[in-house]
Protein backbone atom coordinates (compact mmCIF):
# COMPACT_ATOMS: atom_id res chain seq x y z
CA UNK A 1 0.00 0.00 0.00
CA UNK A 2 1.53 3.33 -1.07
CA UNK A 3 1.41 6.56 0.96
CA UNK A 4 -1.57 7.92 -0.96
CA UNK A 5 -3.57 4.75 -0.34
CA UNK A 6 -2.65 4.84 3.37
CA UNK A 7 -3.86 8.44 3.63
CA UNK A 8 -7.06 7.54 1.77
CA UNK A 9 -7.60 4.68 4.21
CA UNK A 10 -7.01 7.03 7.17
CA UNK A 11 -9.49 9.52 5.72
CA UNK A 12 -12.10 6.81 5.19
CA UNK A 13 -11.74 5.59 8.78
CA UNK A 14 -12.38 9.16 9.95
CA UNK A 15 -15.48 9.46 7.75
CA UNK A 16 -13.84 11.74 5.18
CA UNK A 17 -14.73 11.14 1.54
CA UNK A 18 -11.89 11.55 -0.98
CA UNK A 19 -12.98 12.25 -4.56
CA UNK A 20 -11.02 12.80 -7.78
CA UNK A 21 -12.25 15.76 -9.83
CA UNK A 22 -11.25 17.44 -13.12
CA UNK A 23 -10.71 21.03 -11.93
CA UNK A 24 -10.69 23.58 -14.74
CA UNK A 25 -8.11 25.76 -13.02
CA UNK A 26 -4.54 24.43 -13.05
CA UNK A 27 -3.92 26.28 -9.77
CA UNK A 28 -6.25 24.05 -7.75
CA UNK A 29 -4.83 20.71 -6.67
CA UNK A 30 -7.23 20.00 -3.84
CA UNK A 31 -10.05 21.40 -1.75
CA UNK A 32 -11.69 20.46 1.52
CA UNK A 33 -15.32 21.15 2.44
CA UNK A 34 -17.58 19.57 5.07
CA UNK A 35 -15.98 16.15 5.32
CA UNK A 36 -15.13 15.81 1.64
CA UNK A 37 -11.71 16.21 0.04
CA UNK A 38 -11.58 16.75 -3.69
CA UNK A 39 -8.27 16.10 -5.47
CA UNK A 40 -7.32 17.03 -9.03
CA UNK A 41 -7.79 13.89 -11.08
CA UNK A 42 -4.80 14.40 -13.38
CA UNK A 43 -2.01 14.84 -10.83
CA UNK A 44 0.89 12.95 -12.35
CA UNK A 45 2.14 10.86 -9.41
CA UNK A 46 0.69 9.20 -6.34
CA UNK A 47 3.47 10.90 -4.37
CA UNK A 48 2.16 14.35 -5.31
CA UNK A 49 -1.43 13.23 -4.70
CA UNK A 50 -0.39 12.08 -1.22
CA UNK A 51 1.14 15.50 -0.49
CA UNK A 52 -2.07 17.25 -1.58
CA UNK A 53 -4.20 14.82 0.43
CA UNK A 54 -2.05 15.36 3.55
CA UNK A 55 -2.60 19.11 3.38
CA UNK A 56 -6.33 18.72 2.77
CA UNK A 57 -6.56 16.36 5.74
CA UNK A 58 -4.85 19.13 7.67
CA UNK A 59 -7.76 21.39 6.75
CA UNK A 60 -10.20 18.79 8.03
CA UNK A 61 -8.43 18.57 11.39
CA UNK A 62 -7.45 22.23 11.87
CA UNK A 63 -9.59 24.63 9.81
CA UNK A 64 -12.94 26.20 10.58
CA UNK A 65 -15.26 27.87 8.07
CA UNK A 66 -14.55 29.19 4.59
CA UNK A 67 -10.89 30.23 4.39
CA UNK A 68 -10.56 30.64 0.62
CA UNK A 69 -10.06 34.44 0.80
CA UNK A 70 -6.42 34.89 1.77
CA UNK A 71 -6.91 38.63 2.34
CA UNK A 72 -7.84 37.84 5.95
CA UNK A 73 -5.05 37.15 8.42
CA UNK A 74 -7.10 34.50 10.20
CA UNK A 75 -7.55 32.57 6.95
CA UNK A 76 -3.83 32.72 6.21
CA UNK A 77 -3.10 31.41 9.71
CA UNK A 78 -5.52 28.52 9.21
CA UNK A 79 -3.92 27.74 5.85
CA UNK A 80 -0.48 27.66 7.47
CA UNK A 81 -1.79 25.45 10.28
CA UNK A 82 -3.29 22.97 7.80
CA UNK A 83 -0.03 22.84 5.86
CA UNK A 84 1.96 22.35 9.04
CA UNK A 85 -0.36 19.48 9.97
CA UNK A 86 0.31 17.92 6.55
CA UNK A 87 4.07 18.42 6.89
CA UNK A 88 4.08 16.86 10.34
CA UNK A 89 1.95 13.94 9.13
CA UNK A 90 4.02 13.24 6.01
CA UNK A 91 7.51 14.27 7.11
CA UNK A 92 7.89 15.49 10.69
CA UNK A 93 11.10 16.03 12.58
CA UNK A 94 11.41 12.31 13.22
CA UNK A 95 11.00 11.63 9.50
CA UNK A 96 13.95 13.91 8.81
CA UNK A 97 15.94 12.02 11.43
CA UNK A 98 14.95 8.64 9.94
CA UNK A 99 16.08 9.86 6.51
CA UNK A 100 19.42 10.93 8.03
CA UNK A 101 19.83 7.55 9.75
CA UNK A 102 18.98 5.85 6.45
CA UNK A 103 21.90 7.69 4.84
CA UNK A 104 20.02 10.23 2.73
CA UNK A 105 22.45 12.96 1.69
CA UNK A 106 20.36 15.57 -0.13
CA UNK A 107 16.79 16.83 -0.53
CA UNK A 108 16.14 14.53 -3.48
CA UNK A 109 17.09 11.43 -1.46
CA UNK A 110 15.16 12.63 1.61
CA UNK A 111 12.04 13.31 -0.48
CA UNK A 112 12.27 9.93 -2.15
CA UNK A 113 12.82 8.13 1.16
CA UNK A 114 9.84 9.89 2.79
CA UNK A 115 7.68 9.51 -0.35
CA UNK A 116 7.01 13.24 -0.74
CA UNK A 117 7.75 15.63 -3.57
CA UNK A 118 10.86 17.80 -3.40
CA UNK A 119 8.62 20.88 -3.47
CA UNK A 120 6.61 19.58 -0.48
CA UNK A 121 9.86 18.86 1.39
CA UNK A 122 11.26 22.32 0.62
CA UNK A 123 8.02 23.97 1.76
CA UNK A 124 8.10 21.86 4.92
CA UNK A 125 11.67 22.92 5.68
CA UNK A 126 10.75 26.58 5.14
CA UNK A 127 7.78 26.18 7.50
CA UNK A 128 9.96 24.49 10.12
CA UNK A 129 12.53 27.27 9.69
CA UNK A 130 9.81 29.81 10.44
CA UNK A 131 8.62 27.79 13.43
CA UNK A 132 11.93 26.69 15.00
CA UNK A 133 14.41 29.28 13.73
CA UNK A 134 18.00 28.27 13.08
CA UNK A 135 17.79 24.83 14.68
CA UNK A 136 15.93 22.47 16.95
CA UNK A 137 17.07 19.55 19.07
CA UNK A 138 15.08 16.34 19.05
CA UNK A 139 16.16 13.44 21.23
CA UNK A 140 19.85 13.00 20.45
CA UNK A 141 19.82 14.94 17.16
CA UNK A 142 20.25 18.55 16.15
CA UNK A 143 18.40 19.68 13.04
CA UNK A 144 19.68 22.86 11.42
CA UNK A 145 17.34 24.74 9.09
CA UNK A 146 19.71 27.65 8.39
CA UNK A 147 21.66 28.01 6.15
CA UNK A 148 20.28 24.72 4.79
CA UNK A 149 18.93 21.45 6.16
CA UNK A 150 21.63 19.65 8.11
CA UNK A 151 21.12 16.88 10.66
CA UNK A 152 23.74 15.73 13.14
CA UNK A 153 23.75 13.29 16.00
CA UNK A 154 24.72 14.77 19.36
CA UNK A 155 27.49 12.96 21.13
Amino acid sequence: MNTYEKLQDEACKDGIEVVDYPFESERIKGLYCDGTIVIRDNIATTTEKACVLAEELGHHYTSVGNIIDMEYTGNRKQERQARLWGYNRSIGLFGLIRAYEHGCKDKYEIAEYLDVTEEFLENCIACYRDKYGILTIVDNYIIYFIPHLTIAELI
